[in-house]
C-alpha cells in the first residue's frame, strides 16, 4: 500500500492511498492539489472517502467525482450532509479496498457521524484524533469524544495514524504546558520542529506514540492531573478539562 499525503489549504491534508490496482482519495478539501499529485504520480481515483462532513474535508468531494467518476464512501448515518455520497458506511458494514476488508470505525465527538478508515495498518482519523490532539466538540460532549478516542487507543501500537491537519507544533506547545516532565513529549516535539523547519509533514505519527505524549489520550498522568488540580477525578472529567484548556489556549 502506497500513500501519499497532499497539503490542501493552509493546514490541511488529503491523503492518497493506492494498492492492488485501485486508487483512493481521503478527505480532499480542494480539488486543485488532489489533481496535481494525481497527474505526478500517475493515478486516477476509484474512490473518494470521507471521514466527516466538514468542507474542509469534502470539498473537493463533486469536481473530483465530476473528473474521475469516482465513488464517494462515508459516513451513512451522515449521508446528507456528504457532498455526492454514493456509499454510506458503518462498524457493521466496513468496506473493501482492493482485496482487503476496512475496518470503519463510529467515532463521535467532532461532530456527530465522524468516522475512521483503518486500512492495512493504517488509520485515517480526520478530525477526531490529531498527533499530539484532538478535534474540537462541535457535535459532542466530553463522555461521546473519550469514548472515541478510547476505541482507536485500542488499535495496535504500530499503527500508523494518518490525520486532517497539520497541528502537531501547536498541539505539542499545549501539551509541555500539562506535561513538561514527559520525556517522550520533549523529544517528538523536537523532531517536530525539525520537521517544520524543512518543511516536511508531521506525519504519520503511530498510537503508540500518540499514547506516549498525546495529552488527551492521557488522562490518567499524574503529571497532567497535578497540573490541572483533579489529582482524584475521573479519567473522562480530566479529559474534558484538557479539551477546555485547548480551547482557550
Amino acid at each position: 500500500m502506497k500513500i501519499e499525503i497532499v497539503p490542501c489549504l493552509t493546514d490541511n491534508y488529503a491523503y492518497l492511498v493506492n494498492a492492488g490496482g485501485q486508487c483512493a482519495v481521503i478527505d480532499p478539501s480542494e480539488a486543485g492539489p488532489v489533481n496535481a499529485a494525481l497527474d505526478r504520480l500517475g493515478w486516477e481515483p476509484d474512490f473518494i472517502l470521507n471521514t466527516h462532513h466538514h468542507v474542509d474535508h469534502v470539498g473537493g468531494n463533486l469536481d473530483l467525482k465530476q473528473e474521475y467518476g469516482a465513488v464517494i464512501v462515508g459516513p451513512g448515518k451522515d449521508a446528507a450532509r456528504i457532498p455526492g455520497l454514493d456509499v454510506g458506511v458503518d462498524e457493521k458494514s466496513g468496506w473493501e479496498f482492493a482485496g482487503e476488508k476496512v475496518r470503519v470505525l463510529e467515532v463521535p465527538g467532532h461532530t456527530r457521524g465522524a468516522i475512521t478508515f483503518v486500512m492495512g495498518g493504517n488509520a485515517f482519523t480526520g478530525d477526531t484524533l490529531f498527533s499530539m490532539g484532538c478535534g474540537r466538540l462541535f457535535e459532542g460532549d466530553a463522555p461521546t469524544m473519550w469514548a472515541s478516542l478510547s476505541k482507536l487507543m485500542a488499535l495496535p501500537d504500530a499503527t500508523r495514524i494518518y490525520c486532517g491537519h497539520e497541528y502537531t507544533q501547536s498541539n505539542g506547545r499545549f501539551a509541555l504546558t500539562l506535561e513538561p516532565g514527559n520525556t517522550a513529549l520533549g523529544a517528538r516535539m523536537s523532531e517536530v520542529k525539525n520537521a517544520r523547519a524543512e518543511g516536511w509533514p508531521t506525519l504519520p505519527s503511530t498510537m503508540g506514540q500518540e499514547k506516549k505524549t498525546n495529552p488527551f489520550l492521557r488522562p490518567d498522568s499524574w503529571e497532567i492531573r497535578k497540573s490541572l488540580g483533579m489529582t482524584e477525578a475521573k479519567d473522562v472529567d480530566v479529559f474534558g478539562e484538557i479539551r477546555r484548556r485547548k480551547d482557550e489556549f
